[in-house]
């Protein structure tokens, strides 16, 4: 019968060949580490480096220019982000947007 994982546990298993655990073992003894702390300490830069590549957003040139453009001279405010706007608890207290802001 298999066992049921437990959610609140920080163990972590998992089934290995006898070659794969072999060459662990053996890089292993170069690190003045042990073989979880090997394990862990590449484990999470491996996945930090998987979640940078598929959180980055890369734009072309074009796009660049035209976030840059959008940043230096936003667009006046529509009705529906100004009516949005007025929503806000923070934003009703100082007044709302100041039709100068606009």
């Amino acid at each position: 019968m298999p066992r049921v994982a437990v959610e609140d546990s920080s163990r972590l298993s998992l089934r290995i060949r006898p070659e794969d655990k072999a060459l662990l073992v053996r890089a292993v003894s170069y690190t003045q580490t042990d073989l979880t702390a090997f394990v862990l300490q590449n484990a999470l830069e491996a996945a930090k480096a998987v979640i940078i590549e598929a959180e980055r957003v890369t734009l072309s040139d074009r796009d660049s220019l035209l976030v840059l453009s959008a940043l230096e001279n936003p667009p006046a405010p529509n009705q529906k982000l100004l009516a949005a706007a007025q929503t806000l608890p923070h934003l009703q207290r100082a007044g709302g947007l100041a039709q100068e802001q606009v």
